[in-house]
């Protein structure tokens, strides 16, 4: 993420992650504060063992396109909501990468950040049995949590 703050969004990655027991590393990685650990981050994240790469980052949000510019695994960016523009800088920023250099990026905020631990791990799980079978479950849960009845609350 770019900046401590951005946790507050990022850590619902984390958590679907985690529910999903997938291993991952959070760092805090500015691409305008720190963008010498930007630069040693992004290039040696394959050779750390890293298979997807999620950054978020809010306001300019050149954070995920740089990552995505240094390394040749799949970068997923989760625009952070900002306070002026309430995330639609940071979604502009990350969508609008240039032909070249893909960014998957994922809806402004908390959904982006579940959504971005989800892919993350769907992509892992195309060569992972025992992820494909957690992420089915994962899945499924969902599903039977939904309401049938809204007044009652079954969900059968």
């Amino acid at each position: 993420m770019g900046s401590t703050s951005d946790w507050e969004t990022m850590r619902h990655a984390a958590e679907t992650l985690d529910a999903l027991g997938v291993a991952y590393e959070t760092r805090v990685v500015s691409a305008h504060r720190t963008p010498q650990r930007l630069y040693d981050y992004a290039t040696g994240a394959a050779e750390r063992g890293l298979k997807v790469v999620i950054a978020g980052a809010g306001g300019a949000a050149h954070l995920p396109g740089m990552a995505a510019a240094m390394t040749h695994l799949p970068v997923l960016g989760v625009p952070v909501e900002s306070k002026a523009l309430k995330g639609m800088d940071s979604l502009l920023s990350i969508v609008q990468m240039p032909g070249g250099i893909p960014v998957g990026t994922l809806a402004i905020g908390k959904a982006g950040a579940i959504n971005a631990g989800l892919l993350a791990a769907a992509i892992l799980a195309t060569n992972d049995t025992d992820l494909t079978e957690r992420l089915k479950a994962w899945r499924a849960a969902q599903t039977d949590s939904v309401a049938l009845d809204p007044a009652a609350g079954t969900t059968a």
